[in-house]
């Protein structure tokens, strides 16, 4: 066993991690819905940045009725960008969880090729 070969394999995996955590700090996604009339914002980590309502959207002679419907499109553009979010995750984390989940180890699956840890 090389435990030289471990750290040093054990420091890249650190730094490609950090690199994805920091790709996903600066990445926004958009979502949308209504054909565009909702467009919600989020950052690569799911945060709401922001969100815009399209005009279009509001019905002023039914109120009740096109704050519902606002609400709605909200909630789908979020759910859009949720989405988009999810697999931006798994392109930029995905690789990495993969590395740890080789089993290489018997009876301790994600640590590849470390015996007995």
């Amino acid at each position: 066993m090389d435990m030289q070969a471990l750290l040093q394999q054990a420091q890249q995996m650190q730094q490609q991690l950090e690199e994805a955590q920091k790709a996903l700090e600066e990445a926004e996604v958009e979502g949308t819905s209504g054909g565009g009339l909702v467009k919600v914002k989020l950052s690569g980590r799911g945060q709401v940045e922001d969100i815009a309502v399209d005009a279009q959207a509001i019905d002023t002679a039914d109120a009740e009725e096109s704050a519902q419907t606002v609400a709605d499109l909200v909630l789908a553009a979020i759910r859009d960008a949720e989405a988009q979010v999810e697999q931006l995750q798994q392109e930029k984390m995905g690789p990495l969880a993969e590395g740890l989940g080789g089993g290489g180890m018997p009876g301790m699956p994600g640590m590849p090729g470390l015996p007995g840890l």
